[in-house]
Order: C-alpha cells, then structure tokens, then sequence
C-alpha cells in the first residue's frame, strides 16, 4: 500500500476501485492509515451511516463514527495499528439505528513488517445476535430455528463430536446429516487451523469463556476449501456444568473472495495504471472524469486533482492535424454503443498549454457487476515517433543498411513487376549476379572495415554505371544483383556487363593493398532463361557459380547443363553430413622427419573421406563444401578429438611423436574451440606438446589482438602452434614476434625449384635463418627429391615433410614405422 493520499482512492469516490466489488458487498470496508485517518471508504457507507464515502477521505476515524463506537471498537483499531489483527463483535450506531456487528480489523504490513494502515470489513449481524437471544429463550423455538437457519448449525459435545446437524451445514462441506454425525468438527478443519481452534474449545471447556468467534477453513468433502466464520456458544446444565455447545458456521467463501478481490485489483490497478507506457482517463456516464493516470496528466496538462469532475471534453480535446478541427471523442461512442471504438490516423490532443501531440488511442465502456454501463475508459499513446518510425522501417525492411541498396525483398518485388510489363511489352529483361571474388580473403587479410568499405564502393560503381530504371541489390555477404528492366537480349546485357567490368578494373576503388579486386558475374535472361523471378534469381546464381569454378573475374550467362551443379554441391552437403555420423571419415597420417637423422618424429594429421578403403570425394572436393555449410566446425571438433586419442595412444605405446592438426578459420573461430581442444586433451589422457595445431597467416591476421589472445590460450594449454604456407600470404616478419608461435612450414611452392631456381633458395634460406633467430623450428613440406632435401639440411631446417619421405597413410600402418622410445 503506498502512502500519499491520493495512491489510496481517488479524489471524489471510488473511480478506481472495482464496481461490482464496491457495490455488491454488504460489508462496511475501509482502509485507515497509521494516523487513523480514512483512506479508502467504499460505497456501502452510505447507506449504512448516512455519510457520503468521499466527506470520510482524510477525516480521522474519532472525527467520523462518534465516541459511543470509538468506545466500543476503538480498542480493536489500536491492537490492528500494533500490528495484530483484532475482531470486534458489538453494537455500533448505524447513524440513528442501532446494530449488532462483526468486525475484522487486519494490519498492512511493508516488506519490513511494518504497520502502514489498516483494513476494516464490518458485517451487520444484528439480525443473527438476536437469533442467538431467541434460541437461548426457548428451546423448542431454538430447534425449529436451528433446523431452518439460513447458516450452518450444529449441536456439539465439548469435545467436538456432532449430536445434530442443519441442512445448510450438510450442503456446505457436502455431507449428509448421517456422515456429518459420525465425524467430529476438528476432523473436517483445515490443518493449519487446528491450533487456533482446538485453544479455543479447551478455553471453553474449562470455563474461560462462553462464547468464542473463530474465522476458519473446512474442508469440503470434495476437497475444496470453505472459508467460514464459526460462532460457538457454551450450554450449561440445571448444575451449571458445561453440557453441549451451539454451533454457527457462516459461509464467508464470498465474503474472502471479495476481500482479495479488493485487494488484487487495487494492487493491479495501482500498478498497471502507473507503470503502463499508455495514458488512460476514466469517466462516469455523464461523460466526467473520474481519474487520469500519471502518463494521462502529463499529456493533457491536467493534473488529477484538477480534472476529476470536469468534462471530458475539457480534459481531452482533439482537432484534426490536417483540417484542424476539432474531432468527435471516441469515448462518446464507446459509452453510447457500449463497444470498444478506436481511433486513428491523424489525431492530435491538445495539451492544457497549447502544444499539439499526435496520438492513437481506443475507448471502452465500463460496466458494473451487472454488467450495466457505469462509465468509460480511454487508452491513448503518444505516435510522434512512431510515425517517424514507420516510415524509417518501412525503408529499412527493403533496403541494406550497409549500402542503402534494395534488399532481397524489394529486389523480388520489383522483378516481379519488370516481368510483369516485360509480358505486356512482349520485352526482355536480364538479371546479373555479381559475387566479388576472394572476398573472405580480402576480409581477413584487411579487416572487416576495409571489407565494409570495399562494399559500398561497388555499390556505389553500380548506381553510377547503370540507368535510372535498372535495380541495383544488395541480397547479402558480397553478394550484388542487378536487374535491367529492359535489355536487347544476351547481346545487350553482355555489352553492359563488359563496360561494368572495364571501368570497375580502371577505377581506383579495385585496388586494395596487395589485392586486386575482380568479381564473377552470372546472368539470366527473360524469357530465354526463365519465366518468373524465382527462376531467374536461381539461374543466376548457377551461372556465377560456374564461373567461379572457372577461374573467376569473367560473365557467363545460364545455359541448362549449368543446372547440375549447384544439386552436386547439395549432394555433396547432404553425403558428407551422413558421413559424419556413420564414421566414414578418417584420418590419415603423413611423416616428419628429423631433417638430419631421417628418423620420424612427428606427423600431419590429413582428413580422407572413405568407404571400404576408396575415397568418396577427394579432400579439395568435400572440404570447401564443409566449409561454405558450416559442417566444417564439427567435422573440425573430430578430427581434435580423433588426432588427441591416437597421439595418445601412440604415446602410451611407447611411440610418442608430435602430431599436427590443421585447423581451420570457422573452427579457430567458433566460441567453443578452446574448450573443445582442452576436452579432447584430457579424454585422450594426452601430454599437451605432443600435438600442434597449424594456422594460416590469413586467419591468425584476421582478428589481430582476438587472434593473439585465443593463441596465447591455447599456447597455455602446453599445445605448440605452427604458422603453415608460410611465405604466401602476408610476407611480414614484424608480426611473427607478436604472436605466440613455436614453428613455420615452409610453403611447397618455395621447395619445388629450391634446387635450380636461387631466388627461391634465397627465399627459403632467408626464412630458415630468420626463424631460427627468433627461436623458431622450420618444416619443409613438399619435399619430393634427396637435392631439395640436402638443400634443406645444409640451410638448417629442423623437420622435412614430403612424399620422399612417404605419403599420406593409415594409422595402423603408420604404426608400424615409429621407432618404439
């Protein structure tokens, strides 16, 4: 419960409260705060006391219900204010009347424990006190009544055993009257309830009281719980012993269920009306407010105080934002129709100080318990930005935020339309497919930046080049499409694409450090190639793909045998995903060898991809396929896995050597890598350095200081890195020193002519020296004659790796040629 007065009730009755809760309880229910004074006072006042609820707001409870009640209840008021709850059963004045009441007086209590008010439900039991009078005057009057009495009665032993029962009691736990009597009133009480009950009975019994009132739980026999209020009076016999007891057991399920009620949806009307983002007003039938949330007072200007009681069309004024006048209230209509009525478009409130706020907003009627219309509420929310919004999002949905190129969408859109009319026309259209070439590469080696900017200057060379009405696209990665929504046939849209491509390789744009960049183009043409858009994107697509197999930087339009591709490339995905869980990849083993010994002392781990000792596709088949799918990170996780168990069970062996496993980028990438690595170690029960991971300059460039820290993680591990195809790819030495590296491999390219070409002898030699210097071992891979081998030795290289020292093999073969420790 909050604690400023306003948060209690609103000012003027009840706006904010439940109406068929207010208005259907015959209960007095307040709410009075620390220092006594009314915060809540419902409706039922009126009638009861002659006072209007809303003159009893902020007044003290001595100032409202007179010294004779003070006197009498005042006392229960105080304990409740203590902090433990009271109930107080007496006479009250009723105004001028007299009456008998109950009344339960229950603290609110903070999340600390302490007293901020009280709530009081009062219940008028005149007419049930003078029943108890009457049946004590009479006995035969007391049992007609008994049998008859509108609540649950029973006639008890002291101990609680039942010698009669009421039929209302049977109906409300269930039980017929021959059921009833076989149990006792504590066997059908609510476990939590026994203590109370059973002090109560023995206070009883040993003559403390005659009387005792106990709010109390039953079960109902079909389980439920009966929430009742137990009256219980003491008879004595002619010697003044305690002899039976009378029982009155009020069914108060309703009158429970309207205290949560009351209390629920005060707390969910006080929350949700003040935490809401809407602004929401509320009006009685003749259309004045009755309340206005926070969000409500700020965008009339009316604070809630000022408002309730006014007019609606005073609070809430609204005019047209193109005519500027003044627009009909839809809660009129809501209340009229008893409907919910929305309003939208270009409505504007006026704020109390002249300022305009476009809004959305809907209105509904508000009915009471039953179900007549009492009022309205309206629901509104400020649409300044979300107008602005729409239009910005309606552009981003169809548009590349990179390049401000249409996006897939829009781009099928529109071709969609250029078919259309190319029908009508009897024309022809041409769709190109524009994929730059080694992008990744340029990517990595650049950085994501330089590849951000490489995009937006081809878009923008393709807006350039390209008329008004052609769609240049962006549909992803580097990924570009243009449609020409007309094109004099393959001629026409091959002259354009050679003019695209002559003037991007003469632009400065197509210079990028070391790279020069190209683009492969495939082309569709309407109506020759396809019928519709789908069609025409997908033949596309097919003829860059093979253009990319062909060598790249060139065009090629669709023809139908280009269709096989793209389903081998699938075939390819869909086989090796089964071959991953059937096990038909495998590892085989090629050595190294100590260059001055010639012994074995390590092996590179190399993925095959076999059945029954064949190879289904060669690894420069399948392994770029993995990679564009993505199947390339848990078919890279195996083969750790897969290399760790035989290192390891070499190791145990007594055949212990170095193996290397290639990673690559996706895989280096992937968030779980590290893990994976130390996971695979420690399954395979392996010493760290007998395995090394070898990572192109390319990748360990990529990410910069993320590469050098997932290195340096991994170098913590103990597993040793190796840089491969050293020499191809960046050719910097600077950055050798700032990565963790422990060796180089020495690219096939510079070993082939090592013997008869001196500059790469020089090369090599050089590479050789420096590694050395910075404490680096060198392996040359691609070693194939005893001249490149010797060569090698004489320039100190530490490992040699070749088909002169022997291919690619089993593991249970390559067994069979490591020395044993």
């Amino acid at each position: 419960m909050r604690q400023t007065d306003h948060e209690f009730v609103p000012a003027g009755g009840e706006g904010q409260w439940p109406s068929h809760v207010l208005e259907g309880t015959p209960a007095l229910i307040t709410y009075v705060d620390r220092d006594r004074r009314f915060r809540f006072v419902n409706a039922t006042h009126r009638t009861w006391l002659g006072i209007e609820p809303e003159r009893m707001i902020g007044r003290t409870v001595d100032e409202v219900i007179g010294m004779w009640n003070l006197e009498r209840a005042g006392a229960c008021l105080a304990q409740a204010l203590a902090g433990e709850a009271a109930v107080y059963e007496g006479e009250l004045f009723a105004g001028t009347a007299r009456c008998y009441v109950h009344g339960n007086f229950q603290p609110d209590l903070d999340e600390h424990g302490n007293v901020r008010g009280v709530f009081t439900v009062i219940i008028d039991i005149t007419a049930r006190h003078a029943l108890e009078l009457q049946l004590r005057e009479s006995e035969q009057r007391f049992f007609g009544a008994f049998q008859h009495a509108p609540i649950g009665m029973a006639l008890v032993t002291t101990e609680g055993h039942m010698l009669r029962v009421n039929a209302a009691l049977c109906e409300m736990l269930g039980y017929d009257e021959q059921e009833l009597l076989a149990r006792a009133l504590p066997d059908l009480t609510h476990i939590d309830d026994l203590p109370a009950s059973r002090e109560l009975s023995r206070s009883l019994r040993e003559g403390r009281r005659e009387t005792y009132q106990l709010e109390k739980r039953y079960i109902h026999r079909d389980g439920h719980v009966v929430y009742v209020l137990l009256s219980v009076s003491l008879v004595r016999s002619m010697s003044g012993e305690p002899y039976h007891a009378i029982a009155q057991i009020l069914d108060i399920s309703q009158r429970k269920a309207y205290e949560e009620a009351l209390f629920r949806e005060r707390e969910l009307a006080e929350v949700t009306l003040r935490s809401i983002g809407d602004a929401v007003i509320t009006t009685d039938l003749q259309h004045r407010v009755t309340s206005l949330n926070p969000i409500a007072e700020a965008m009339t200007g009316w604070s809630q105080a000022e408002a309730v009681g006014q007019p609606m069309s005073e609070v809430f004024r609204l005019i047209d934002s193109r005519t500027r006048e003044p627009l009909h209230s839809p809660l009129l209509d809501a209340i009229t129709r008893d409907a919910i009525v929305e309003l939208k478009g270009n409505a504007v409130l006026l704020h109390r100080n002249g300022f305009e706020t476009p809004i959305e907003d809907s209105a509904a009627s508000i009915h009471d318990h039953a179900g007549s219309v009492i009022g309205g509420v309206l629901v509104f929310h400020d649409v300044s930005e979300t107008r602005a919004l729409a239009l910005k999002m309606a552009h981003l949905a169809q548009h590349d935020t990179l390049t401000g190129l249409p996006n897939r969408s829009l781009l099928q859109s529109r071709l969609e339309q250029v078919l259309a009319a190319a029908v009508r026309r009897h024309d022809e259209a041409a769709l190109l497919h524009i994929d730059i070439d080694h992008f990744k590469q340029i990517n990595d080696a650049l950085g994501h930046t330089a590849g951000d900017d490489l995009l937006r200057s081809f878009a923008a060379h393709l807006r350039h080049h390209l008329r008004n009405e052609d769609t240049v696209s962006r549909i992803g990665g580097d990924e570009f499409v243009v449609l020409l929504s007309h094109v004099d046939g393959r001629s026409g849209a091959s002259q354009l694409c050679e003019k695209l491509m002559r003037l991007w390789q003469a632009s400065p744009a197509s210079k990028m450090g070391e790279f020069n960049i190209t683009y492969s183009v495939g082309i569709s043409v309407y109506p020759d190639d396809a019928l519709d858009a789908e069609a025409m994107l997908r033949n596309a697509d097919v003829a860059m793909y093979e253009v990319k197999m062909k060598g790249r930087n060139d065009y090629r339009f669709f023809t139908s045998q280009m269709s096989e591709l793209p389903a081998a490339r699938l075939r390819i995905e869909q086989d090796l995903r089964k071959a991953l869980k059937r096990g038909d990849l495998h590892l085989h083993y090629q050595p190294k060898v100590d260059a001055r010994t010639g012994v074995i002392v390590g092996a590179e781990a190399l993925l095959r991809w076999q059945v029954d000792g064949r190879d289904v596709y060669m690894p420069d088949q399948f392994i770029p396929v993995a990679e564009e799918s993505g199947l390339i990170v848990p078919i890279g996780e195996w083969v750790i896995r897969e290399a760790c168990r035989q290192a390891g069970a070499w190791h145990r062996a007594g055949k212990s050597i170095v193996v290397a496993v290639n990673v690559a980028a996706p895989q280096f990438q992937h968030p779980g890598f590290h893990a994976t690595l130390k996971t695979a170690l420690e399954e395979a029960q392996l010493p760290p350095s007998l395995i090394e991971l070898e990572l192109t300059e390319r990748m360990v460039m990529s990410a910069g200081d993320q590469s050098r820290a997932l290195m340096q993680g991994i170098k913590d591990l103990g597993v040793s890195l190796a840089l491969d195809d050293f020499g191809t790819g960046y050719c910097s030495l600077s950055y050798l020193k700032y990565f963790p590296i422990d060796a180089l491999k020495i690219d096939r390219t510079f070993v082939r002519d090592i013997a008869t070409d001196a500059d790469n002898a020089a090369i090599t030699d050089a590479i050789i020296t420096m590694a050395r210097g910075l404490d680096m071992s060198v392996v040359a891979e691609g070693v194939e004659t005893l001249a490149q081998a010797e060569h090698l030795r004489r320039a100190g290289c530490s490992l040699l790796q070749g088909f002169l020292f022997g291919t690619a093999i089993p593991p249970e073969q390559f067994s069979q040629q490591l020395l044993p420790a």
